[in-house]
């Protein structure tokens, strides 16, 4: 098969599976010593490994399922009021969208969509038009690091900067951006950043983190799991670490996932992602006569580009048009709805070649012409 849509899931190399499967054994043989005396100072560890490779203190970073429950923990944490607003952009993943919906609807605040277009010309049109919309009522901003459905890398250090001089506490959806971009979370320093480990880290799934600020004006003392349990009000992060029975080994995994980057090129590798991606883009375009839909700056190691002989079109639409891929040519790449018009997102990874997103060019073009 011709795979590329890492972007969606990742992809966990088997020595990474090995070692969550030997953490998941050590558990077996003996639950209560591991539960007990094994499970807390491996999780901090773990935490610390992948402090180092985000640029922050172990103690700072707790272990979620995934970046939207990172979220969501935010979110159903703080005491919103009627009449507050919690703004974020139309380029907004869409289960971070019901979340913010969800707890508006409960405390009367009111959500906020700033229109961001796409295509974009430039990463200053967000920062404008966010200013542009942040009001005295505005009580958070939730800001995607990388959007998911548009592939943009947002200016997160200017909207972070911003809401800072404005004292408004800002939430980063970082959902790809370990292992995708540099991150130094003790220099960009959001009052909270989560991120996935299973996407472009290749961690085993339901592996992800929230970071909190220690001088937020918003104590990470009152941000608490979507479960409560045992450590209510205990120190950050006592109460995210043991929530009850569940499956730890993705998040002790972690630093096996970390040493695989680093194997593979961490950095190196990083780079080599993002020439890819921006090779097969322009590979796509030349073949498919297409444009980029922003400047190469706020790409990263996936493009999203028009769906050729597409136009508008519906999520089923989309959902179509992707399982024709796979089912008629073993290609598996993102498709989409934004804004009633189809698009397709493409992802680069350590496995993919440029011949891959020629192979998709092909397909495309016979459904173009079909």
């Amino acid at each position: 098969m011709t795979f590329l849509n890492h972007g969606s899931f990742g992809a966990t190399p088997r020595r990474v599976l090995r070692a969550q499967e030997r953490w998941r054994l050590e558990l077996e043989r003996q639950p209560l010593r591991f539960m007990i005396d094994v499970l807390t100072p491996a999780l901090r560890s773990a935490a610390s490994d992948l402090g180092a490779f985000v640029g922050a203190d172990g103690p700072d970073l707790a272990f979620v399922e995934n970046a939207t429950t990172g979220i969501n923990a935010v979110l159903r944490s703080l005491k919103l009021e009627p009449g507050d607003e919690v703004l974020t952009t139309s380029h907004v993943y869409g289960a971070v969208d019901k979340a913010i919906t969800y707890v508006c609807r409960r405390s009367g605040a009111v959500p906020i969509q700033v229109e961001v277009p796409f295509p974009i010309d430039a990463p200053t049109i967000v920062l404008e038009l966010i200013e542009a919309a942040l009001s005295e009522r505005t009580r958070l901003v939730v800001l995607d690091h990388i959007t998911s459905p548009t592939a943009l890398i947002l200016p997160i250090e200017s909207v972070i900067e911003l809401c800072r001089a404005r004292e408004i506490p800002i939430l980063i959806d970082g959902a790809h951006g370990p292992g995708m971009v540099d991150l130094d979370l003790n220099q960009l320093r959001p009052d909270w950043y989560t991120g996935n480990c299973h996407k472009w880290l290749c961690a085993p799934k339901g592996c992800a983190f929230l970071w909190a600020n220690p001088d937020s004006q918003v104590s990470r003392d009152d941000i608490h799991p979507t479960v409560i349990s045992h450590f209510l009000d205990e120190e950050w992060p006592m109460e995210f670490d043991f929530s009850g029975t569940r499956d730890n080994s993705a998040w002790l995994a972690v630093s096996e996932a970390l040493l695989c980057h680093e194997e593979l090129g961490g950095a190196r590798l990083r780079r080599r992602n993002h020439r890819l991606a921006l090779d097969g883009a322009a590979l796509l375009c030349e073949a498919l006569d297409l444009e980029l839909q922003a400047p190469i700056s706020m790409l990263g190691t996936m493009v999203t580009l028009p769906l050729p002989g597409g136009g508008e079109g519906t999520e089923e639409d989309a959902q179509g048009r992707r399982r024709a891929l796979w089912d008629e040519h073993r290609i598996e790449v993102a498709v989409f709805a934004f804004a009633g018009q189809l698009y397709f997102r493409i992802s680069a990874q350590a496995y993919n070649e440029l011949g891959d997103y020629q192979r998709l060019a092909e397909a495309l073009t016979m459904h173009r012409d079909a």
